[in-house]
């Protein structure tokens, strides 16, 4: 497996070099794992699916899908996954709900870092109870891609897939995406014959909506933006942006101010609204969204969503923001 992006490697933009690009991938897939099994974090987001159906394409059943449920996930996620996966693809998937375990690992922690870093290790833990469960499990499946290998070593922000892993680990790394950027994963994925609304599905990060509620993760905050996110979504989908606009969220902040209710004083957070567009992530640019959409937006957010009384937009382009808030 190639560990580093050749310097000469020409951008992959046609059917006929994604094609190339899977042929080379599943020898080398089946020349490093052999008739070994491999545990995969399916998440369901674009590069654990691509990179899961370069793995069935090149080993089949030898590959495990674990999808963990760490309470994270944007709402209706778990149920589609399974549905995708188990009863479309038919894959070997197995479903762990983890939700307690992880939110009872980060209740109180406020570092960015440190909550991607639980996350990360309790990934891998949940992995490793999963391996010895099965036989002949001596590979770790990863959607890395190459932004993510980029920023890592810029110091910009861990991530699970690029760090964080014990040093005692008994995985060996199978990432074949890793030297891809983003617009390239997904057209390894049209041609590998993933459907379309998994292909262009929304990136989600690795420590989901744990980066999107910034602070000490608390569950009642979590639900408002995983709630908020789920209106988000309709309305861009009934404005017809749904797969126009590359990346679309909400962020519930740690901090609330005053508001007005059925003419009682509230105090509750606001809701922060992200649209943006990218083509290798490595800079966006913020999608300008129509005055009616916004209004229906904060109309919605701040009458269907407890404890959020304001809808804010962030305007700011990467750089110099990133796209995720931690």
């Amino acid at each position: 497996m190639l560990e580093r992006r050749p310097d000469n490697m020409e951008r992959i933009a046609t059917p006929e070099q994604a094609k190339a690009y899977i042929e080379e991938q599943i020898a080398d897939i089946q020349a490093q794992v052999g008739d070994k099994k491999v545990l995969l974090a399916l998440s369901g987001g674009v590069d654990s699916s691509v990179c899961a159906a370069l793995l069935i394409k090149a080993i089949g059943k030898q590959l495990v899908c674990v999808h963990v449920n760490h309470g994270l996930l944007r709402k209706g996620e778990p149920e589609q996954v399974i549905k995708v996966f188990r009863d479309e693809l038919d894959a070997n998937l197995i479903y762990v709900d983890a939700v307690d375990r992880f939110l009872d690992k980060l209740a109180g922690v406020t570092d960015p870092e440190q909550k991607r870093m639980i996350i990360g290790k309790e990934f891998i833990d949940v992995f490793a109870e999963e391996a010895k469960k099965q036989e002949g499990i001596e590979f770790l499946g990863q959607g890395t891609i190459w932004p993510d290998i980029l920023e890592s070593e810029a110091g910009i922000k861990a991530h699970h897939n690029a760090g964080g892993l014990p040093e005692d680990l008994q995985f060996e790394l199978v990432e074949p995406v890793r030297i891809l950027f983003k617009d390239e994963v997904r057209i390894v994925g049209k041609e590998l014959g993933l459907p379309d609304n998994m292909v262009y599905r929304q990136p989600f990060p690795g420590p989901g909506l744990g980066v999107r509620c910034p602070g000490a993760i608390t569950r009642d905050r979590l639900e408002a933006v995983r709630e908020c996110d789920a209106i988000l979504r309709e309305e861009f989908a009934a404005a017809g942006l749904a797969g126009k606009v590359w990346q679309y969220f909400t962020v519930v902040p740690d901090f609330k101010s005053t508001g007005i209710t059925d003419g009682k004083r509230t105090f509750n957070w606001p809701c922060i609204i992200r649209a943006i567009n990218t083509t290798d992530v490595m800079e966006v640019t913020v999608e300008h969204l129509a005055p009616e959409l916004i209004d229906r937006l904060v109309q919605r957010i701040t009458t269907e969503v407890p404890g959020i009384n304001r809808v804010l937009y962030d305007y700011t382009p990467k750089p110099p923001a990133t796209v995720e808030y931690e």
